[in-house]
């Protein structure tokens, strides 16, 4: 296992992400003595979701640690005897999700104030040490048993086939499978790109609304993000649709159909943007930096990748395939450090050219992924343990 940069809170909480970012080998190597209820088990489930209450049973009136529920969406009914056990016996919860919907519906903020929210995300360059490698990160991601299995393509293949037959099929979320695979292929064209809805229901022969309710389930599923366009004190006029995003480059390039006319700067493009998104979500995350995460696009057509703003500041990334440094690859940058003449900008490449233009700090690609924490103006914090070689299993 790569060390996280997460650290556990000394409370109660919450670990949302999707399947196979390594939320459950984190918390075995975290909370080593944790009593666990793993929900994915179908007789711990049937006992659970029969009877909540039976949890207290199922506790030893002595048990001083923590208690880990594995996949709390499964059940959530059982929040409310979560919430009865923090109260009554003092005990410290670590619950974690990969689906955000049915605790929503369920209820989760019946304990509002009594745990905290973290998020896992694929692994990152800050996390993978001297095991990064830029170019199969863009070809495989970087979940964590991407990064280490002999056939990171077989896995990613059925990576996805996972989470049809069990987040989606299983639970129901959808009427017709065949339909919401056929979506999948058709928003992988949209990554990177400013979504137009009517266009992928067209794609995938579906009506606009049920397109957009597929796509509020692929966030439900912490599978896929929509970044909203910055706007706040806009001097030019702005567009209105957000961006949209898998979570992951593997994932995406799996479900991304290809063919003769399809170019391949067109897919790396998208891919490096994809990694980039995913290192930016996990640093702002662990490190608790409070940015949110936006782009910017004007009217007629200049556009800044990410646009990161919060208590810190604003910072604007732009981030591009090509290795060869063009003037009018700046020109968005430029613009927008004209209209927020405040902001920090970075053009980000996968070459190994350093500069400075007009205020815009020109970045090599891997040293902005291994040093992103202080990019973003986290270097004050305490320094975390990173791995520095890669281990033989990947959980």
């Amino acid at each position: 296992m790569y060390a996280r940069l997460l650290k556990p809170p000394g409370r109660s909480f919450f670990l949302f992400g999707p399947r196979g970012t390594g939320k459950t080998a984190w918390l075995h190597a975290q909370l080593a003595d944790a009593l666990v209820f793993d929900l994915l088990q179908s007789g711990t489930y049937q006992q659970l979701s029969a009877a909540p209450e039976r949890l207290a049973q199922m506790i030893p009136a002595d048990h001083p640690g923590w208690v880990v529920l594995d996949e709390i969406q499964r059940v959530p009914e059982l929040l409310n005897e979560v919430h009865r056990l923090i109260e009554a016996r003092g005990l410290r919860f670590a619950m974690t999700g990969s689906s955000a919907r049915k605790l929503r519906r369920g209820g989760a903020n019946l304990l509002a104030g009594r745990a905290r929210t973290l998020r896992m995300h694929p692994l990152t360059a800050l996390e993978l040490g001297r095991d990064f490698d830029l170019e199969r990160a863009l070809r495989f991601g970087t979940l964590p048993f991407a990064c280490t299995t002999k056939d990171p393509a077989a896995y990613l293949r059925d990576y996805a086939g996972t989470y049809l037959r069990e987040e989606v099929q299983q639970e129901g979320l959808v009427r017709e499978i065949g339909a919401f695979a056929r979506f999948l292929e058709a928003a992988s064209f949209s990554q990177g790109s400013v979504l137009n809805m009517a266009s992928v229901a067209r794609e995938c022969s579906v009506h606009a609304k049920v397109a957009e309710s597929h796509f509020t389930l692929l966030e439900d599923l912490l599978l896929a993000v929509r970044l909203p366009v910055f706007t706040r004190r806009a001097k030019r006029r702005t567009i209105a649709h957000p961006k949209f995003y898998f979570f992951d480059a593997g994932v995406y390039r799996a479900l991304r159909p290809k063919g003769p006319l399809d170019t391949a700067e067109e897919i790396d493009g998208a891919a490096l943007e994809t990694l980039f998104l995913a290192n930016l979500r996990a640093v702002n995350d662990a490190f608790e930096l409070g940015y949110e995460l936006h782009y910017w696009r004007t009217g007629n057509g200049l556009e800044v990748d990410f646009v990161l703003y919060g208590e810190r500041g604003l910072v604007a990334f732009e981030v591009k395939r090509a290795e060869r440094l063009r003037d009018e690859d700046l020109a968005p940058l430029l613009a927008f450090r004209q209209d927020y003449p405040m902001a920090r900008a970075f053009f980000v490449h996968p070459g190994t050219k350093r500069a400075h233009f007009r205020g815009v700090e020109i970045v090599p690609m891997a040293h902005a992924l291994r040093h992103l924490d202080e990019l973003l103006g986290a270097s004050g914090r305490a320094p975390r343990k990173r791995a520095t070689g890669r281990k033989r299993r990947a959980k």
